[in-house]
């Protein structure tokens, strides 16, 4: 009997087959995957880099990026998040074994007459130990599509982890380079305030001897003021960005290291960025490749509701033994035995092939969900690109303006301490280079801004070996 019993469970796990749709990746279109159409001189098509950051060239951004991947809160919050998913898909591949279990208890009671034994006691202790063990034949299905479910869901956790580090190099990176842009704006700002300072001086000269008015005097004093009112607002701007740099690498403010606020000009790249091509982006978003594992899920729960339609076979077998005593349970007790095959079946039918609709449906909305992605980061790849290069574009007007600027401002002073010219047209000069100074710094800052942004829509990497 236990060898027909065999033989019968091989053949059903030999023609066993798993139902539902078996998970195919969705291909992109060949659009997808063609070059990006926002190329420029300021970019190359080469492979992007993992480690983007060093092309910067600044150790101490190296060393803060090390920090924040090892102490960023949200990473940690994101690797442990990664961690449950993967128990969970242990515990769920734990299906695929014989589920044993082993128990054990005494009572102390008293026995009729009648049930008791020749020579026996009425009162006394009875031990009951034994050992149940059950297996399901995965005939349909269900537990391997369990695991292709569970292991879909791990994966995408692990994406999701990915994406976590990919935006906290991005803003750490961002953070750092806000710091070092707004040490840049401090300085042109305080430098602008040192030359007003010499024109007030000279207008204030001038008018001593009456060469020149009051009033000339208070609106080279008032635009001097207006620039100095600045500088504490550009000040606190740098100092927020260095406090945020600080939670991003894992410190309170008063941790930061100061060698963290030691850059004083902006993050500038000697080289093109190497963006690569569509096929390559997809394949390094993080979020893609979570919305695709996310999919797989998706289409193995379907598969585990299907085989919900088809009867449940488990094996099972138990072993125990009732005694008055240790000695007795382990000895000559009498032992008894089961072995035998269960089967269920839930024949409600309806609620099952509704379970079945709403794992399609949600396996559609996961289809949508990854075509979703898949534009969007098309999107934001072209938006940083096209961005990008316009602000390189603007830097350059405004470079050519700030210089033109410059000699016309060196022009009018030399021609007002000479009389050629009144005071407001040195005002004129001196408030239009002000601008155009303070406007290329901003500039640059916008540049560092764009290549991250650039690099982050790339899903830039974060290796650091």
């Amino acid at each position: 009997m236990v060898r027909l019993l065999v033989a019968s469970v091989s053949a059903l796990v030999l023609a066993a087959c798993a139902t539902g749709p078996d998970y195919v990746r969705p291909a992109a279109t060949a659009a997808a995957q063609a070059p990006f159409v926002s190329l420029s001189p300021a970019v190359s098509t080469a492979a992007a880099a993992d480690d983007w950051w060093r092309l910067y060239n600044d150790p101490v951004l190296d060393g803060l990026i090390a920090d924040a991947l090892a102490a960023n809160t949200d990473i940690r919050v994101a690797v442990e998040r990664l961690a449950q998913a993967r128990a969970t898909l242990r515990e769920v591949r734990g299906d695929r074994l014989p589920q044993a279990s082993a128990g054990a208890g005494a009572t102390y009671g008293r026995s009729s007459e009648i049930q008791r034994a020749p020579g026996g006691d009425r009162q006394a202790w009875t031990i009951d130990a034994g050992l149940d063990v059950a297996y399901e034949v995965d005939l349909f299905g269900r537990v391997s599509r369990g695991v292709e479910a569970a292991r879909g869901e791990a994966g995408a956790a692990e994406a999701d982890a990915d994406a976590v580090r990919v935006a906290i190099v991005a803003e750490t990176t961002r953070a750092y380079a806000d710091a070092a842009a707004g040490a840049e704006q401090l300085a042109v700002a305080e430098r602008i305030v040192a030359l007003l300072d010499r024109s007030l001086g000279v207008t204030q000269r001038r008018a001593q001897v009456g060469l020149t008015t009051g009033l000339d005097t208070a609106r080279i004093a008032a635009l001097r003021d207006q620039r100095q009112a600045e500088v504490p607002t550009i000040a606190a701007e740098r100092q927020a960005a260095l406090f945020r740099l600080a939670t991003l690498t894992g410190r309170t403010p008063r941790d930061l290291p100061p060698i963290a606020a030691q850059r004083s000009e902006t993050l500038r790249l000697a080289v093109p960025i190497p963006v690569g091509d569509g096929a390559a982006l997809l394949a390094r978003r993080p979020d893609v490749r979570a919305a695709e594992r996310r999919l797989a899920a998706a289409t193995a729960r379907i598969g585990v509701a299907t085989a919900d339609l088809y009867p449940r076979i488990t094996l099972g077998g138990s072993i125990g033994s009732t005694g008055t005593g240790v000695g007795s349970l382990f000895g000559a007790g009498p032992l008894n035995w089961l072995l035998g095959p269960l089967i269920s079946w839930n024949l409600n039918f309806d609620k099952s092939r509704a379970r079945i609709a709403g794992a399609e449906a949600g396996s559609r909305a996961a289809l949508a969900t990854f075509d979703g992605r898949v534009l969007t980061a098309l999107e934001e790849t072209e938006t940083a690109l096209s961005t990008y290069a316009g602000v390189l574009k603007r830097r350059a007007a405004l470079q050519s303006a700030r210089d033109q600027a410059g000699v016309a401002a060196r022009i009018t002073r030399a021609q007002q301490r000479e009389g050629q010219i009144d005071s407001l047209a040195q005002l004129d000069a001196e408030r239009t280079f002000a601008d155009t100074e303070a406007a290329l710094a901003l500039a640059d800052a916008q540049i560092a801004r764009a290549q991250i942004d650039v690099f982050r829509a790339l899903g830039g990497s974060w290796v650091t070996t």
